[in-house]
Protein backbone atom coordinates (compact mmCIF):
# COMPACT_ATOMS: atom_id res chain seq x y z
CA UNK A 1 0.00 0.00 0.00
CA UNK A 2 1.76 3.21 -0.78
CA UNK A 3 2.96 5.13 2.15
CA UNK A 4 1.30 8.81 2.26
CA UNK A 5 3.43 11.16 4.33
CA UNK A 6 1.05 13.17 6.32
CA UNK A 7 3.35 15.65 7.79
CA UNK A 8 3.28 18.03 4.67
CA UNK A 9 -0.79 17.64 5.06
CA UNK A 10 -0.94 18.59 9.04
CA UNK A 11 1.52 21.43 8.16
CA UNK A 12 -0.13 22.99 5.07
CA UNK A 13 -3.66 23.10 7.43
CA UNK A 14 -1.53 24.28 10.23
CA UNK A 15 -0.38 27.25 8.41
CA UNK A 16 -3.94 27.70 6.90
CA UNK A 17 -4.96 28.56 10.54
CA UNK A 18 -2.26 29.91 12.16
CA UNK A 19 -1.45 32.59 9.09
CA UNK A 20 1.06 34.49 10.27
CA UNK A 21 -0.91 37.77 12.11
CA UNK A 22 -0.16 40.94 9.57
CA UNK A 23 0.98 43.06 13.17
CA UNK A 24 3.72 40.03 14.77
CA UNK A 25 5.74 39.59 11.73
CA UNK A 26 9.32 38.17 12.12
CA UNK A 27 12.36 40.15 10.76
CA UNK A 28 12.81 38.46 7.77
CA UNK A 29 9.11 39.38 6.81
CA UNK A 30 9.26 42.83 6.51
CA UNK A 31 8.01 44.79 2.67
CA UNK A 32 5.23 46.59 2.04
CA UNK A 33 2.01 46.71 0.03
CA UNK A 34 0.33 49.78 -0.84
CA UNK A 35 -2.89 49.79 -2.20
CA UNK A 36 -3.52 50.99 -6.23
CA UNK A 37 -6.56 52.23 -8.24
CA UNK A 38 -8.99 49.62 -8.27
CA UNK A 39 -9.42 47.67 -11.45
CA UNK A 40 -10.79 49.06 -13.94
CA UNK A 41 -10.39 52.31 -12.35
CA UNK A 42 -13.54 51.83 -10.54
CA UNK A 43 -15.33 50.87 -13.45
CA UNK A 44 -14.54 47.44 -14.52
CA UNK A 45 -16.02 44.55 -12.59
CA UNK A 46 -14.09 42.06 -9.98
CA UNK A 47 -12.68 39.08 -11.84
CA UNK A 48 -10.58 35.47 -10.89
CA UNK A 49 -8.57 33.43 -12.92
CA UNK A 50 -7.58 36.32 -15.61
CA UNK A 51 -5.05 36.40 -17.59
CA UNK A 52 -2.31 38.81 -18.47
CA UNK A 53 0.83 40.13 -20.53
CA UNK A 54 2.98 43.20 -20.69
CA UNK A 55 4.20 45.16 -23.38
CA UNK A 56 6.26 48.13 -22.28
CA UNK A 57 5.62 49.99 -19.53
CA UNK A 58 1.93 48.65 -19.24
CA UNK A 59 -0.13 45.95 -18.37
CA UNK A 60 -2.72 44.38 -19.76
CA UNK A 61 -5.46 41.97 -17.45
CA UNK A 62 -8.55 40.39 -18.70
CA UNK A 63 -10.90 37.67 -19.52
CA UNK A 64 -11.76 35.68 -16.17
CA UNK A 65 -15.04 34.61 -13.89
CA UNK A 66 -17.10 37.00 -11.39
CA UNK A 67 -19.55 35.12 -9.51
CA UNK A 68 -21.77 37.77 -8.95
CA UNK A 69 -22.94 36.84 -12.44
CA UNK A 70 -23.35 32.84 -12.32
CA UNK A 71 -21.68 30.93 -14.77
CA UNK A 72 -20.78 33.93 -16.41
CA UNK A 73 -17.01 34.59 -18.13
CA UNK A 74 -15.97 37.74 -18.97
CA UNK A 75 -14.08 39.42 -22.01
CA UNK A 76 -13.66 43.12 -20.84
CA UNK A 77 -10.05 43.64 -21.14
CA UNK A 78 -7.76 46.26 -19.30
CA UNK A 79 -4.48 48.10 -19.65
CA UNK A 80 -2.48 49.50 -16.19
CA UNK A 81 -0.34 52.19 -16.60
CA UNK A 82 1.63 52.61 -13.24
CA UNK A 83 1.37 56.24 -11.70
CA UNK A 84 5.30 57.86 -10.50
CA UNK A 85 6.30 57.33 -7.30
CA UNK A 86 7.38 61.26 -5.56
CA UNK A 87 10.54 61.02 -3.87
CA UNK A 88 10.10 61.93 -0.01
CA UNK A 89 7.88 60.80 3.11
CA UNK A 90 4.70 59.56 1.69
CA UNK A 91 5.60 59.21 -2.02
CA UNK A 92 5.00 55.51 -2.08
CA UNK A 93 0.93 56.53 -1.30
CA UNK A 94 0.22 59.27 -2.90
CA UNK A 95 -2.62 60.16 -5.34
CA UNK A 96 0.01 60.33 -8.33
CA UNK A 97 1.49 56.82 -7.22
CA UNK A 98 -2.34 55.10 -8.09
CA UNK A 99 -1.76 54.87 -11.87
CA UNK A 100 -4.68 54.01 -14.11
CA UNK A 101 -6.91 51.85 -15.41
CA UNK A 102 -8.02 51.68 -18.90
CA UNK A 103 -10.00 50.18 -20.67
CA UNK A 104 -9.04 48.57 -24.30
CA UNK A 105 -10.80 46.59 -27.09
CA UNK A 106 -12.66 43.44 -25.51
CA UNK A 107 -10.93 39.75 -25.78
CA UNK A 108 -13.21 38.74 -29.63
CA UNK A 109 -12.64 34.89 -28.50
CA UNK A 110 -15.08 33.07 -26.56
CA UNK A 111 -15.80 33.76 -22.86
CA UNK A 112 -13.57 32.44 -20.67
CA UNK A 113 -11.43 31.98 -17.39
CA UNK A 114 -8.25 30.04 -16.64
CA UNK A 115 -6.56 31.28 -19.93
CA UNK A 116 -2.52 32.26 -20.45
CA UNK A 117 -1.43 35.42 -21.74
CA UNK A 118 2.05 36.00 -22.72
CA UNK A 119 4.03 39.03 -25.04
CA UNK A 120 6.28 38.06 -28.11
CA UNK A 121 7.48 40.60 -30.80
CA UNK A 122 5.67 43.53 -29.32
CA UNK A 123 2.12 41.66 -29.65
CA UNK A 124 0.50 40.43 -26.46
CA UNK A 125 -1.54 36.97 -26.66
CA UNK A 126 -4.09 35.12 -24.97
CA UNK A 127 -5.31 31.90 -25.44
CA UNK A 128 -6.86 28.69 -23.62
CA UNK A 129 -9.31 28.79 -20.68
CA UNK A 130 -12.24 27.67 -19.65
CA UNK A 131 -15.96 28.03 -21.18
CA UNK A 132 -18.75 29.49 -19.33
CA UNK A 133 -20.31 25.75 -19.22
CA UNK A 134 -17.14 24.76 -16.88
CA UNK A 135 -16.81 21.57 -19.15
CA UNK A 136 -15.69 23.08 -22.74
CA UNK A 137 -12.05 23.82 -22.86
CA UNK A 138 -10.25 25.96 -25.42
CA UNK A 139 -6.77 25.67 -27.49
CA UNK A 140 -7.52 28.66 -29.85
CA UNK A 141 -4.95 32.13 -29.39
CA UNK A 142 -5.44 35.58 -30.06
CA UNK A 143 -3.04 38.52 -30.21
CA UNK A 144 -3.30 42.48 -29.41
CA UNK A 145 -1.26 44.82 -31.09
CA UNK A 146 -1.29 47.63 -28.67
CA UNK A 147 -0.82 50.60 -31.53
CA UNK A 148 -3.84 49.71 -33.36
CA UNK A 149 -6.09 48.29 -30.39
CA UNK A 150 -6.96 45.41 -32.51
CA UNK A 151 -7.53 41.57 -31.72
CA UNK A 152 -6.49 39.14 -34.56
CA UNK A 153 -6.86 35.43 -34.06
CA UNK A 154 -3.77 33.36 -34.45
CA UNK A 155 -3.20 29.50 -35.10
CA UNK A 156 -4.61 27.36 -32.15
CA UNK A 157 -2.20 25.12 -30.22
CA UNK A 158 -2.41 22.56 -32.49
CA UNK A 159 -0.46 20.10 -34.95
CA UNK A 160 -0.95 17.26 -37.66
CA UNK A 161 -2.25 15.08 -34.72
CA UNK A 162 -4.78 17.48 -33.53
CA UNK A 163 -5.32 20.37 -30.94
CA UNK A 164 -3.98 20.49 -27.57
CA UNK A 165 -6.90 22.35 -25.41
CA UNK A 166 -6.54 23.25 -21.53
CA UNK A 167 -6.80 25.63 -19.21
CA UNK A 168 -4.70 26.50 -15.84
CA UNK A 169 -1.78 26.58 -18.22
CA UNK A 170 1.69 28.64 -17.47
CA UNK A 171 3.84 30.47 -20.09
CA UNK A 172 7.12 31.99 -20.80
CA UNK A 173 7.68 35.23 -22.52
CA UNK A 174 10.92 36.11 -24.25
CA UNK A 175 11.78 38.81 -26.86
CA UNK A 176 10.55 37.24 -29.75
CA UNK A 177 9.00 34.06 -29.17
CA UNK A 178 5.96 32.55 -26.36
CA UNK A 179 6.19 29.56 -24.58
CA UNK A 180 2.40 27.83 -23.22
CA UNK A 181 3.14 24.41 -21.20
CA UNK A 182 1.75 22.22 -18.36
CA UNK A 183 -2.09 22.83 -17.88
CA UNK A 184 -5.45 20.17 -17.34
CA UNK A 185 -8.10 19.73 -18.92
CA UNK A 186 -10.06 18.32 -15.70
CA UNK A 187 -8.93 15.06 -15.99
CA UNK A 188 -5.61 15.35 -16.98
CA UNK A 189 -2.61 16.75 -15.91
CA UNK A 190 -0.20 17.80 -18.71
CA UNK A 191 3.60 18.07 -19.51
CA UNK A 192 3.88 19.00 -23.00
CA UNK A 193 5.40 22.86 -24.16
CA UNK A 194 5.14 24.36 -27.05
CA UNK A 195 6.66 27.20 -28.93
CA UNK A 196 5.04 30.30 -30.74
CA UNK A 197 6.53 32.53 -32.70
CA UNK A 198 4.47 35.52 -34.43
CA UNK A 199 7.20 35.89 -36.86
CA UNK A 200 5.90 32.57 -38.87
CA UNK A 201 2.80 32.38 -36.45
CA UNK A 202 3.16 28.52 -36.08
CA UNK A 203 3.41 26.47 -32.66
CA UNK A 204 6.19 23.88 -32.69
CA UNK A 205 5.69 21.07 -29.97
CA UNK A 206 8.83 21.35 -27.47
CA UNK A 207 10.32 17.90 -25.48
CA UNK A 208 8.18 17.81 -22.58
CA UNK A 209 8.55 19.78 -19.20
CA UNK A 210 10.54 17.10 -17.30
CA UNK A 211 9.30 17.83 -13.67
CA UNK A 212 5.82 16.91 -12.32
CA UNK A 213 3.17 17.36 -14.47
CA UNK A 214 0.82 20.14 -13.23
CA UNK A 215 -1.94 22.83 -13.38
CA UNK A 216 -1.93 26.46 -12.05
CA UNK A 217 1.95 27.17 -11.61
CA UNK A 218 3.75 30.18 -11.56
CA UNK A 219 6.67 31.19 -13.71
CA UNK A 220 9.15 34.46 -13.62
CA UNK A 221 11.32 35.59 -16.38
CA UNK A 222 14.77 36.45 -15.36
CA UNK A 223 18.03 36.87 -17.38
CA UNK A 224 16.26 34.92 -20.40
CA UNK A 225 15.32 32.40 -18.94
CA UNK A 226 12.26 31.08 -17.14
CA UNK A 227 11.41 29.64 -14.21
CA UNK A 228 8.38 27.41 -13.76
CA UNK A 229 7.24 26.63 -9.64
CA UNK A 230 4.26 25.31 -7.48
CA UNK A 231 0.79 24.62 -8.69
CA UNK A 232 -1.94 21.25 -8.85
CA UNK A 233 -0.18 18.20 -9.32
CA UNK A 234 -1.27 14.32 -8.84
CA UNK A 235 2.26 13.38 -9.09
CA UNK A 236 3.98 14.23 -6.18
CA UNK A 237 4.56 11.56 -3.09
CA UNK A 238 2.55 13.42 -0.86
CA UNK A 239 -0.68 12.60 -2.49
CA UNK A 240 -2.87 13.75 0.64
CA UNK A 241 -1.53 17.75 -0.50
CA UNK A 242 -1.40 17.20 -3.96
CA UNK A 243 0.95 20.14 -4.67
CA UNK A 244 4.19 20.38 -6.46
CA UNK A 245 6.92 21.24 -5.03
CA UNK A 246 9.67 20.74 -7.52
CA UNK A 247 11.57 23.72 -8.98
CA UNK A 248 12.68 24.11 -12.55
CA UNK A 249 14.91 26.82 -14.90
CA UNK A 250 14.44 27.09 -18.38
CA UNK A 251 16.71 27.88 -20.61
CA UNK A 252 15.42 28.49 -24.47
CA UNK A 253 18.39 28.93 -26.03
CA UNK A 254 20.03 25.65 -24.85
CA UNK A 255 21.56 24.11 -27.70
CA UNK A 256 22.21 20.64 -25.82
CA UNK A 257 18.16 19.34 -25.01
CA UNK A 258 20.21 17.43 -21.32
CA UNK A 259 20.40 21.16 -20.29
CA UNK A 260 17.38 23.21 -21.44
CA UNK A 261 15.72 22.28 -17.94
CA UNK A 262 17.78 22.48 -14.74
CA UNK A 263 16.40 21.81 -11.35
CA UNK A 264 16.51 24.14 -8.89
CA UNK A 265 15.96 23.35 -4.68
CA UNK A 266 12.46 22.10 -3.85
CA UNK A 267 9.92 24.54 -2.72
CA UNK A 268 9.33 22.24 0.35
CA UNK A 269 11.89 20.79 3.65
CA UNK A 270 12.88 17.85 1.13
CA UNK A 271 16.95 18.53 1.91
CA UNK A 272 18.64 16.97 4.93
CA UNK A 273 20.19 20.95 4.88
CA UNK A 274 19.09 23.75 6.98
CA UNK A 275 18.14 25.87 4.58
CA UNK A 276 14.77 25.40 3.93
CA UNK A 277 13.74 24.03 7.31
CA UNK A 278 11.12 26.91 6.88
CA UNK A 279 9.71 26.19 3.86
CA UNK A 280 6.08 25.29 5.32
CA UNK A 281 3.80 27.08 3.08
CA UNK A 282 5.63 28.12 0.04
CA UNK A 283 3.71 24.79 -1.96
CA UNK A 284 0.42 26.64 -3.61
CA UNK A 285 -1.81 26.91 -6.82
CA UNK A 286 -3.07 29.72 -8.71
CA UNK A 287 -0.47 32.12 -7.41
CA UNK A 288 0.85 35.78 -8.64
CA UNK A 289 4.14 36.08 -9.26
CA UNK A 290 6.38 39.21 -10.35
CA UNK A 291 10.10 39.92 -9.98
CA UNK A 292 11.96 42.82 -9.02
CA UNK A 293 15.49 43.73 -10.14
CA UNK A 294 18.17 45.47 -7.62
CA UNK A 295 16.43 44.85 -4.35
CA UNK A 296 18.64 44.76 -1.29
CA UNK A 297 20.87 41.55 -2.11
CA UNK A 298 20.32 41.59 -5.25
CA UNK A 299 17.36 40.47 -7.82
CA UNK A 300 14.46 38.33 -6.56
CA UNK A 301 11.40 36.72 -7.64
CA UNK A 302 8.03 36.94 -5.14
CA UNK A 303 5.17 34.31 -4.96
CA UNK A 304 2.04 35.49 -3.01
CA UNK A 305 -1.62 34.39 -2.28
CA UNK A 306 -3.04 31.34 -3.97
CA UNK A 307 -4.49 28.37 -2.37
CA UNK A 308 -3.38 25.31 -0.48
CA UNK A 309 -5.02 22.08 0.35
CA UNK A 310 -7.06 23.67 2.71
CA UNK A 311 -7.82 27.40 2.27
CA UNK A 312 -6.73 30.44 0.45
CA UNK A 313 -3.91 31.91 1.70
CA UNK A 314 -1.69 35.26 1.61
CA UNK A 315 2.02 33.78 2.76
CA UNK A 316 4.44 36.28 0.14
CA UNK A 317 8.25 34.45 -0.15
CA UNK A 318 10.61 35.96 -2.08
CA UNK A 319 13.04 33.68 -4.32
CA UNK A 320 16.94 34.89 -4.31
CA UNK A 321 18.63 33.87 -7.89
CA UNK A 322 21.50 34.03 -6.73
CA UNK A 323 21.17 31.54 -3.71
CA UNK A 324 18.70 29.45 -5.08
CA UNK A 325 16.66 30.09 -1.81
CA UNK A 326 13.71 31.17 -0.32
CA UNK A 327 12.54 34.03 2.44
CA UNK A 328 9.25 35.17 3.69
CA UNK A 329 8.04 37.85 3.47
CA UNK A 330 5.23 40.72 4.64
CA UNK A 331 1.38 38.67 3.78
CA UNK A 332 -0.25 40.13 1.32
CA UNK A 333 -2.15 43.49 2.79
CA UNK A 334 -5.60 42.70 0.99
CA UNK A 335 -7.98 39.64 1.79
CA UNK A 336 -6.50 35.90 1.38
CA UNK A 337 -7.15 35.14 -2.60
CA UNK A 338 -6.37 32.58 -5.27
CA UNK A 339 -6.55 33.12 -9.05
CA UNK A 340 -5.18 36.44 -8.53
CA UNK A 341 -3.02 38.29 -11.39
CA UNK A 342 0.72 39.58 -10.90
CA UNK A 343 2.74 41.50 -13.35
CA UNK A 344 6.22 43.49 -13.48
CA UNK A 345 6.02 46.86 -14.78
CA UNK A 346 8.81 49.40 -14.95
CA UNK A 347 10.29 46.87 -12.03
CA UNK A 348 7.51 47.32 -9.97
CA UNK A 349 5.50 44.19 -8.84
CA UNK A 350 1.47 44.20 -8.97
CA UNK A 351 -1.19 42.27 -8.06
CA UNK A 352 -4.60 42.85 -8.55
CA UNK A 353 -8.02 40.66 -8.65
CA UNK A 354 -8.54 37.20 -7.02
CA UNK A 355 -11.54 34.88 -5.72
CA UNK A 356 -11.67 34.05 -2.15
CA UNK A 357 -12.55 30.89 -1.02
CA UNK A 358 -15.72 28.72 -2.59
CA UNK A 359 -15.43 31.49 -5.89
CA UNK A 360 -18.28 33.22 -3.85
CA UNK A 361 -16.25 36.90 -4.72
CA UNK A 362 -14.45 38.56 -6.76
CA UNK A 363 -11.83 41.35 -6.05
CA UNK A 364 -11.05 44.35 -7.33
CA UNK A 365 -8.20 45.65 -5.58
CA UNK A 366 -5.08 46.23 -6.94
CA UNK A 367 -1.65 46.25 -4.53
CA UNK A 368 1.85 47.15 -5.56
CA UNK A 369 4.70 45.48 -3.08
CA UNK A 370 8.17 47.19 -1.64
CA UNK A 371 10.00 44.46 -0.42
CA UNK A 372 12.37 46.98 1.53
CA UNK A 373 9.86 49.38 3.29
CA UNK A 374 8.86 48.44 6.46
CA UNK A 375 5.39 46.74 6.87
CA UNK A 376 2.77 49.19 7.73
CA UNK A 377 -0.43 47.93 8.93
CA UNK A 378 -2.36 51.40 8.38
CA UNK A 379 -1.92 52.13 4.86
Amino acid sequence: MKRINYTLFVLLVVSAVFSCTRTNLSIDENGNWASRTTFGGGNGIGVGYAASFVIGNNAFVGTGVNPSFPSQKVQAMWMYTPGAIPKGSGGVDSPAAQGTWTAIANFPGNPRSNAVGFSAGGLGYIGTGLANDGVTIYSDFWSYNPGSGVWTQVNSIADGAGSYPRYDAASFSFDTVGYVMTGTDGFNFFGDVWRFSPATGQWVKQNNFPGNQRSGASTFIYQGQGYIVAGHTPNTKWASANLAYDFWRFNPNSVNSDITWIRLRDIFNTNPATYDDGYSNIVRTNAPAFIILGTIGGDKGYLTCGANSASDINFTWEYDFSSDTWTEKAPFKGTDRTGAVGFTVANRGFVTGGLNAGAQQAYTDCYEFFPNMVYNPYD
